[in-house]
C-alpha cells in the first residue's frame, strides 16, 4: 500500500503568494492532506488561504515563529509521511513536488530535501542546502512536537538535521532549478530584509553553534542516498 502523505505549510504575511503555492500542492495526486498554519499574519494570509478550497486552515492568534507553527501543523497531520513546504515559493509545480516525494515514498531514501534554483551559491556548489524548508520525512522521525515549541523561532531546520543525522537517515537531495524562494529584502524592503536574515541566523546558531552547523553539512553530505 502506498504511504500516505500530509503537507504542512506554515505561513506568515504571505497573502500575495500563498494561493499559488496552495493550488499546486492541492492539485498533486501524491499529496493526501494539506494543512496551512497561519502564524498570526496581519496581511490577510489566512483569508487568501481560505479562498482556495481543499486545505485545512489553522489560524494562530499571534505570531509565534516558524518552529511553533510547524509544530501545530505536525500535530494536526494524520498520515505517515509529512512534507514541509514554504508558503512563498515561486515556480513550484507538479514535477518538483513529485521529485521531492518519490524518493521517500518509494523507499530509495528515508528523507528528502530540496535544493532550489536560487539557493545561495555555496549550497549549490556543494550540492546541499542544509537549511532548506522543503522536506519530506516520516512523521514519527520528527519526535515530540512539544520539543519544537522550545526551539527559537527559526531553529526548526537545524533541529531536524540533528535528528536526521543522529538516526543516520538516507537523505535524497532533490535539485529544484525551476523553483525559487524570494529574498526577504524583495518582500520587506532591503533594511527590513537584512534584519530578518540576521534574526534567522541568530536563531539557527542558538539552536546549533556555528561549528556544529558546519559538522551538520559534512554529515548530511555523507548520508546522501
Amino acid at each position: 500500500m502506498s504511504r500516505r502523505l500530509s503537507c504542512v505549510i506554515p505561513a506568515f504575511n504571505e497573502a500575495p503568494r500563498i494561493a499559488t503555492v496552495l493550488r499546486e500542492v492541492l492539485g498533486h495526486p501524491a499529496i493526501d492532506e494539506v494543512i496551512v498554519v497561519d502564524d498570526g499574519s496581519s496581511d490577510g494570509t489566512a483569508d487568501a488561504a481560505a479562498a482556495v478550497e481543499g486545505a485545512r486552515l489553522i489560524r494562530l492568534p499571534e505570531n509565534r515563529g516558524k518552529s511553533w507553527a510547524v509544530s501545530v501543523g505536525i500535530e494536526a497531520a494524520t498520515h505517515e509521511l509529512v512534507m514541509l513546504i514554504d508558503s512563498d515559493l515561486i515556480g513550484l509545480g507538479p514535477t518538483a513536488l513529485e521529485a521531492l516525494i518519490a524518493p521517500v515514498r518509494e523507499g530509495r531514501a528515508d528523507v528528502s530535501i530540496s535544493l532550489r534554483g536560487n539557493s545561495p551559491w555555496p549550497w549549490r556548489a556543494i550540492g546541499l542546502d542544509y537549511i532548506s524548508g522543503e522536506r519530506v520525512m516520516p512523521k514519527a522521525l520528527i519526535g515530540e512536537t512539544g520539543a519544537l515549541r522550545t526551539l527559537p523561532r527559526f531553529g526548526l531546520e537545524v533541529y531536524l538535521n540533528r535528528r536526521w543525522i543522529g538516526s543516520r537517515q538516507r537523505i535524497a537531495v532533490v535539485r529544484w532549478p525551476e523553483v525559487a524562494s524570494p529574498w526577504k529584502g524583495a518582500k520587506r524592503g532591503r533594511w527590513e530584509g537584512v534584519k530578518a536574515d540576521v534574526r534567522m541566523l541568530a536563531d539557527m546558531f542558538r539552536t546549533v553553534p556555528l561549528h556544529a552547523a558546519a559538522a551538520q553539512i559534512l554529515a548530511m553530505r555523507r548520508l546522501r542516498a
